[in-house]
């Protein structure tokens, strides 16, 4: 049966380098909320030999849509990945939005696709190294671990306090306390769930940030390797995590930031 690599976010810089991984194994289905984009990624890897592509225009947020999605995917093939890229970083959007695309995004996304898991399929969570920033605490834990939940967004945004940047935090704490929270389910499908953390990558979205927030200078001043990652990096990780060389990883979370989480647990400690 054709296994079918989904990938949302899968016109961004590290969707698009995690799909010319992917683009040979399997069927692809691209997934963003912008239709042009869709075309014209598609059409490049098209013209650099991949063939076997569907695209598909969803809002991550919209539980219909993301339904829909996972049934389409079961018409193609069987599960092979569903790899989700897709999700907001600090300055494309005020709080609630931030936590509504990252946090209730994924928990749909989630949701959507184990009925649909086979033995050996992976869903795999970017997450991001803010994720790692963020103390763990019970008085939110909880929370975080469920975004379906009523008034988790109005909870969480209070929580907040009005800041993209800790909204953002949050809901990438979130993405890890899923992954963790449903290794179990997914297990019991013979299937894996894990998240990835990227640190400050080269891509559109990361160069964004970096105009944008002079924070970013400091977490690159602090990487132990003296440099951003790059797309392919990410997507390199992301193939060994889907692959039978990870069949014994799930329910945790890989760093993928040049040390720079370590880094500033450096800093911290030196400044203390």
């Amino acid at each position: 049966m054709n296994k079918v690599y989904v990938i949302t976010g899968g016109t961004g810089g590290m969707g698009k380098a995690i799909a010319r991984r992917f683009g040979h194994q399997g069927h692809l289905l691209l997934v963003d909320v912008n239709e042009e984009r869709l075309i014209q990624t598609a059409n490049e890897l098209v013209l650099e030999g991949i063939k076997s592509i569907t695209t598909r225009k969803v809002d991550i947020t919209n539980e219909e849509q993301v339904n829909e999605l996972a049934t389409i995917t079961e018409e193609i093939g069987e599960l092979g990945a569903v790899i989700h890229t897709a999700g907001l970083s600090p300055t494309m959007g005020e709080p609630r939005r931030i936590l509504e695309v990252n946090s209730v995004g994924t928990a749909l996304i989630l949701q959507a696709f184990l009925p649909i898991a086979t033995r050996e399929s992976v869903a795999v969570c970017i997450a991001s190294s803010a994720g790692h920033s963020v103390p763990r605490n019970d008085a939110y834990n909880s929370i975080l671990t469920h975004p379906l939940a009523p008034e988790f967004l109005n909870r969480m945004e209070q929580m907040s306090q009005g800041d993209s940047g800790t909204a953002y935090a949050f809901s990438k704490l979130g993405v890890l306390l899923m992954v963790e929270d449903q290794a179990w389910e997914w297990g019991q499908k013979g299937a894996r769930i894990v998240s990835l953390s990227p640190g400050t990558i080269n891509t559109p979205m990361g160069r964004q940030e970096a105009s944008k927030q002079e924070a970013m200078k400091v977490l690159l001043a602090n990487t132990p390797l003296g440099r951003e990652g790059e797309a392919d990096e990410i997507a390199s990780a992301v193939q060994f995590l889907c692959g039978s060389d990870a069949s014994y990883i799930t329910g945790t979370d890989i760093l993928v930031d040049g040390g720079t989480t370590a880094g500033m647990r450096r800093l911290a400690q030196l400044n203390q």
